[in-house]
């Protein structure tokens, strides 16, 4: 019987995975799909991330593998507004873009290379009994049903998580006037390694490197995008901002909406609730991936210290109360960071911007707005 079930093999639960087994505690982690997915939505790994995958010991491959995103570019109009820098962190003084899809190959191996068995696909969990002594995981397999029991169940299965859905059944989300289609195209702009902001009357454009001479973009709509192709997100761009893309060199396209759910308790006795299964928030700043390896590395010590007999109750409380404030700050940043993309009249824009360029360009603001988008 392992000490932990972990649902989920996402870039979470491949984490928290990796911290257990770092421990020397048996853990199987449960995951739907057959294989690794090759989509990459997120992409964004912040500093204090960056610190936890080095303790982890992996944060070097990724750093090598990504691009060192070390300031952000904002234009409106084709005319420069305003840049700020990442510099702040001495040990990561920038934003690491790397494909999810890498992301999850470099923890999927450090998790094999200490328990080649740790990872068990094709398994679709639906639910958990607890006897009192033993927590059984139940879930359907391409064999048949498979039960697996363990002491502590930890749901990493994301925002649609059957876990929390059996432990919050109630819990509502909150819906936003935002939607965004996102694409993935050859990077022929002359930005380099450059985040650049297009702050357009018609709504923001966001575009960010990625490794192996491809840029991300992402277009703000008042709508959902019905049938999503790369000819249109193309034209979209190039309407707002004037950059032309090569709609043949697409390599990656969704459409998506905008929604929240936070759960007023992560913990359920010997279930918790990880990254988006607990606290879903808006893709918009890339905080979400970071906040569910933030959640994990605050939690690992706890199950270690748990598994090894110790009375943990004060720090599950602290934990719990710790990662809701942290969650509860990124959704208020997500909020804000697509509030300042949605549509403005010309005049309101212009007026906008400049006093936007102007705080910037204060010291103390600059520090505080950096903190902010860095998740320092």
């Amino acid at each position: 019987m392992p000490d932990v079930v972990i649902v989920g093999a996402g870039p979470v639960g491949l984490f928290m995975g990796l911290l257990l087994l770092q421990r020397g505690h048996q853990v199987r982690i449960l995951e739907r799909r057959i294989s690794r997915s090759n989509r990459s939505r997120a992409i964004g790994i912040h500093p204090p991330a960056l610190a936890e995958l080095a303790r982890a010991g992996v944060a070097n491959q990724l750093t090598a593998a990504g691009v060192h995103i070390e300031r952000g570019v904002a234009y409106s109009r084709r005319r420069r507004v305003a840049q700020l820098a990442f510099d702040g962190d001495a040990a990561f003084p920038f934003i690491l873009a790397v494909p999810q899809a890498v992301t999850e190959q470099v923890l999927e191996s450090a998790v094999q290379d200490l328990d080649a068995g740790a990872i068990v696909r094709g398994a679709d969990v639906h639910g958990v009994d607890d006897d009192g002594r033993t927590l059984r995981v139940r879930a359907d397999s391409p064999s048949g049903s498979l039960e697996v029991a363990a002491r502590l169940v930890i749901a990493a299965d994301g925002a649609r998580s059957a876990i929390r859905r059996r432990y919050l059944p109630g819990l509502r989300s909150r819906s936003y006037p935002d939607c965004y289609i996102m694409g993935d195209f050859p990077d022929n702009t002359g930005h380099g390694p450059d985040a650049v902001l297009y702050l357009e009357p018609e709504g923001i454009v966001e575009s960010f490197p990625l490794p192996g001479g491809v840029r991300r973009w992402v277009v703000r709509l008042g709508a959902p995008y019905k049938d999503p192709t790369a000819v249109g997100l193309a034209r979209l761009v190039t309407a707002r901002t004037g950059e032309v893309l090569d709609a043949a060199g697409n390599s990656m396209l969704s459409a998506f909406e905008v929604r929240s759910r936070l759960a007023q308790r992560m913990v359920h006795g010997r279930v918790v609730l990880l990254g988006d299964a607990a606290h879903e928030i808006s893709p918009i700043g890339g905080q979400g991936m970071n906040l569910g390896w933030l959640d994990a590395a605050a939690l690992a010590p706890i199950v270690d210290a748990s598994l090894r007999g110790a009375d943990v109750g004060r720090d599950v409380a602290n934990f719990e109360k710790s990662r809701k404030k942290a969650a509860l700050r990124a959704s208020r940043q997500a909020g804000l960071n697509m509030a300042l993309g949605r549509p403005l009249p010309p005049p309101a824009m212009y007026a906008r911007n400049s006093i936007f360029a102007t705080a910037l360009a204060v010291p103390v603001v600059s520090e505080l707005v950096e903190r902010r988008f860095t998740m320092r």
